[in-house]
């Protein structure tokens, strides 16, 4: 069995700027429906398509790249 490095973040810097991207979206996402109910659905349902298409590409990327090598 070969011996593989873990990837790791480079910097702690770069740790922080990604977990602070990742809350600003999901408070985006979390708060507008609720602000503009009329419009939620026009929000959402295109969101819930490119979560599900990315979602899957990146599932099918991931699996191959882990069990197909």
């Amino acid at each position: 069995m070969s011996h593989q490095q873990k990837e790791e973040w480079g910097t702690r810097l770069g740790v922080i700027l990604a977990v602070a991207g990742s809350a600003v979206g999901l408070g985006n996402f979390l708060r507008f429906p609720g602000r503009r109910p009329p419009t939620a659905a026009a929000f959402m349902i295109p969101y819930f398509c490119a979560l599900l298409f990315l979602g899957i590409r990146s599932a099918g990327e991931w699996s191959m790249a882990r069990y197909g090598a």
